[in-house]
Parts: structure tokens; C-alpha cells; sequence
């Protein structure tokens, strides 16, 4: 089986990528490998993924030949995107890195005789201040982010309403674990942490609550899909944890699993940002016999174990 993977440097693609090729398909990895955090350590994803025999490639989506590429794809799962909530990052580059990359792989993916499944990798942020709803419910984005996934998102699925390809969105929900992103809330707190360093906290954001899902449970989410390519046409599926804990509970969880306090700073409101989210995965539950297993605990001390293994 040959399965194109976009953003495989990245957090949760890198994962992604390295599960599918150790469990016998091919896997192909693109990302452009932006300068939006430390290039050196998207290769040190890298490196992880192509040790696993995944084959990656340094690329554009919108500049890209895309007859350069292997044409017996089967499926194609795209997690590339302009990331996150950012006040130095304006709307061309969420434009760019969200809506028109989608649009580019969209028109190269629609000539493939082969492919049995195109999978959107979107995310809570579409619902907007309060993720809570189900799939049916309407969207409300808040932020750039937010506006631009949810106009990708919609550009796949009208591709599979006009009967171009098959397809199917995933939303996920509030990732965490190894490999997590610099400036992500983890990440974050245990570099300053084990560096001694003020962790900016952007005030009131201790209360924010989320359905924090580690990786490997997204992952084997995923992998279902992939082994469900005909349930799973034409759905929006929600993907995360229905465990919601607050900002300040993970902070107490990571202070405890190092064994040192951080030095909080508390900093000014993010604008776009989430206030709650908690996953409803009924969908999830009942299309993909979707069960979240990973003790949010346990999670941490992996991604602590993976920091402290990479960097400390």
C-alpha cells in the first residue's frame, strides 16, 4: 500500500508517516520544512522517519511538480498546514500554507486512478471559542488559523460532493506527546523548566480547558481510517479525548514529573484563543471503534522522557 504524507516532518505527520512504514506500507513524506520554528528540529523528524524507511521530500504544495511524484498512490493523508494561533504570522502565509496547497495536492490528487481515500487532517479551531460540538454543528472560527483549515477542509469535501475523489476530514483535538512543537504548551513549559527559564502564560489561559490527546491514540485513530476508507467517505469525524483537564492541571502534571515548579510569567490574552474544548467522538466511537486509552499522566512522562532523550 502507498501512502503520500504531507507535513511528515511535522509533529503529528512525523508520527504518522514512521507508524505506517514500520507496519509494512510505503510511505512518501513531503513538508517545505518552513522557518515558522527551528528548522533543525523538523529534521531531527526527519531523520527519525527516513531511519523507518519512510522516503521524504523537501517540497512546496503549491510549487511542486507533481509529476515528479509517484502516480499508485492509494492513499493520500495531508497534515500540512500553516500552524496555530500566531500574532507574527499574517493571513498570506495561513492562505498560502492552507488553502492554496490544499487546492494544488486537491488538483494532482483528483488524476489518480489509484487513490481510495483522501484524508483532511483539520482540527478543533473550526468550532471556534467553545470545540464542544458535534460534527452536524456549525462552525464558528475565531482566528486565521481557524478560518483557513476550515476553508481547506471544505474544498476536499466539495471535491467528494461533486464526486472528483473520495475523501474525509478529521478533527483533531488538543495533540500532545513527543515530538510536540516548540512553541506548544509542553514543549514549552519543560525546556523553561529544565533550563530555568520564565514560562509565559498568557493570562487567564491557566483555566482554559482541553481534551489534551496524546499522539499515540491520534495515531491509531488514524490508522483506522486508513482501514476504513469506505465507512469513512463524506464524514467529518471529530478525533480526541472526552478526559478535559485544565491548563493549570497539565502545568501541576509536568511540575510533578520533573520535580521543580516553573517560573510562571504571566503575559497578555491571545487573541483566537480556545477557551474549551472537549472532544464528542461518538462518530469517532461508532465509524471507527475509536477509543482513546493513554492516562494523561502517562503521556507527559513520555513527552518529558523524549525531551529530556533529544535535547537535554
Amino acid at each position: 500500500m502507498n501512502i503520500l504524507v504531507t507535513g511528515a516532518a511535522g509533529f503529528i505527520g512525523s508520527h504518522f508517516a514512521e507508524a505506517l512504514q514500520k507496519e509494512g506500507c510505503q510511505v512518501y513524506g513531503i513538508d517545505n520544512l518552513s522557518s515558522y520554528y527551528d528548522k533543525s528540529i523538523k529534521l531531527i523528524n526527519v531523520a527519525d522517519i527516513e531511519r523507518a524507511g519512510v522516503t521524504f521530500r523537501e517540497a512546496c504544495l503549491v510549487s511542486l511538480d507533481y509529476n515528479t511524484l509517484p502516480q499508485d498512490i492509494d492513499f493520500i493523508v495531508h497534515f500540512a498546514a500553516q500552524p496555530g494561533i500566531s500574532a507574527t504570522t499574517n493571513f498570506e502565509e495561513y492562505l498560502h500554507n492552507n488553502v492554496l496547497a490544499t487546492n494544488a495536492l486537491l488538483h494532482w490528487a483528483k488524476q489518480l486512478k489509484s487513490l481510495k481515500l483522501f484524508v483532511n487532517i483539520a482540527t478543533s479551531s473550526v468550532y471556534g471559542r467553545q470545540a464542544t460540538s458535534t460534527e452536524d454543528e456549525a462552525p464558528n472560527p475565531i482566528s486565521y488559523y481557524g478560518v483557513t483549515k476550515l476553508a481547506a477542509e471544505q474544498l476536499v469535501m466539495a471535491a467528494h460532493r461533486l464526486g472528483e475523489l473520495h475523501a474525509c476530514s478529521i478533527r483533531l483535538f488538543s495533540v500532545y506527546g513527543p515530538r510536540e512543537r516548540p512553541e506548544k504548551l509542553y514543549t514549552r513549559l519543560i525546556k523553561c523548566i529544565l533550563e530555568k527559564q520564565s514560562f509565559p502564560l498568557f493570562e487567564g489561559s491557566d483555566k482554559h480547558q482541553r481534551s489534551f490527546t496524546y499522539i499515540g491514540d491520534i495515531v491509531t485513530g488514524l490508522k483506522a481510517v486508513i482501514a476504513k476508507p469506505e465507512q469513512c467517505q463524506g464524514e467529518l469525524i471529530n478525533l480526541g479525548s472526552e478526559a478535559v483537564y485544565t491548563t493549570a492541571a497539565g502545568i501541576a502534571l509536568i511540575e510533578k514529573i520533573i520535580g521543580t515548579k516553573a517560573q510562571l510569567e504571566i503575559v497578555p490574552k491571545r487573541v483566537g484563543d480556545q477557551l474549551r474544548t472537549a472532544a464528542n467522538i461518538d462518530k469517532a466511537k461508532r465509524i471507527l471503534g475509536y477509543v482513546p486509552e493513554t492516562p494523561f499522566e502517562e503521556g507527559l512522562k513520555a513527552q518529558v522522557a523524549w525531551y529530556k532523550a533529544k535535547f537535554g
